[in-house]
């Protein structure tokens, strides 16, 4: 017997308006316990305003969201704590050093006084800044504050990471490295990974589960071979552009 995967996050009918636009409209999804999602689509296709749903930022105008089995307008804090999120913008203290930056996240979330020293050390080990631990984040490179904000939103052991065009900006150096990291953590911690983007061939690359979405409607879901066969296409990009009439670049 095939016992289906518990949902991490489950999408109904959500829509969100602003003064009259549509920003997001009747979309609904799925994505399983253990899953790598990619939301693919370009910039004004509602993935922001999803994310902010998703993240209990905003609230929607109709449907629902439930993350964890928990929904993000009735039961905030427990979606809160079983998620890490990374914004699109950095979000880190200038001021403070990484270690601080942690120490303070680490708090918040309340993770066990006895292991937040060791968790910092660790996680800061896995990505190659234990040295710069006390070098201020207004010293740091892009790449290296977006391995910060990845650590920051893994400290507290979330279930679902949550990822809002992680590797913008990046050179190709730092995003292989990222991916690689992203995929380690999917792979030996189980935790389910939500990712924006419109990088094509990135979403290709890392994604197992991929939806379309444009104009705050979602017109195709499914893995990358799936959306390729469908359209009769041999690549996402041109499967992209067969679904939308134009691509991402």
């Amino acid at each position: 017997m095939i016992v289906l995967k518990e949902n991490a996050i489950e999408v109904n009918n959500l829509s969100k308006e602003y003064n009259g636009f549509t920003a997001v409209d009747n979309i609904s999804f799925t994505v399983k316990k253990g899953d790598i999602f990619a939301f693919l689509g370009p910039n004004g296709a509602g993935k922001s305003t999803s994310i902010k749903i998703l993240t209990t930022v905003l609230h929607p105008t109709s449907g629902s969201i439930k993350v964890n089995g928990y929904d993000t307008v009735t039961q905030q804090d427990k979606v809160r704590k079983a998620i890490g999120v990374v914004f699109q913008d950095h979000t880190l203290d200038n001021e403070l050093t990484a270690y601080e930056n942690l120490y303070y996240h680490s708090v918040l979330y309340k993770v066990p006084k006895t292991e937040r020293k060791d968790r910092i050390e660790y996680m800061l080990n896995n990505i190659g800044l234990w040295e710069r631990r006390n070098n201020l984040i207004k010293t740091f490179s892009g790449g290296m504050k977006r391995r910060i904000e990845i650590v920051r939103g893994l400290l507290h052991n979330p279930e679902i990471l949550i990822l809002d065009e992680p590797t913008s900006g990046l050179d190709a150096q730092t995003r292989y490295f990222l991916w690689q990291h992203i995929d380690e953590v999917n792979s030996n911690q189980d935790i389910t990974i939500f990712l924006t983007s419109h990088n094509l061939e990135e979403a290709e690359k890392v994604a197992k589960n991929i939806a379309i979405i444009d104009k705050g409607k979602i017109l195709k879901v499914g893995t990358s071979e799936d959306i390729r066969e469908n359209t009769e296409t041999d690549s996402l990009e041109k499967a992209f552009l067969e679904i939308t009439g134009y691509d991402l670049r």
